[in-house]
């Protein structure tokens, strides 16, 4: 992680100044603590990447189920027929 060091005790040491006094800045003008500040950034990224992936994982399945429609009824990717007991071509 750049610009900040995380220990075990779960203190997180920022050392940029400048995220430092905006932070403070938006908790001034919150009425609330930095700590607070942060985790109300945090839980919105977190939010907002789970749907962003939610959202990838969707078009996905979208496409999974038409490209499914592609292939005639009984299709298999069993190519067992193609090889030997080894697993070698026949």
């Amino acid at each position: 992680m750049r610009g900040a060091e995380i220990s075990t005790t779960g203190q997180l040491n920022i050392k940029d100044a400048a995220i430092i006094a905006k932070l403070r800045h938006l908790a001034e003008r919150r009425s609330t603590s930095v700590t607070d500040v942060l985790r109300q950034m945090v839980e919105r990224e977190v939010a907002n990447d789970e749907a962003r992936i939610a959202a990838k994982l969707a078009a996905i399945r979208e496409i999974t189920r038409g490209s499914a429609a592609l292939f005639p009824p009984g299709s298999t990717s069993d190519h067992s027929d193609l090889y030997d007991e080894n697993g070698l071509p026949k």
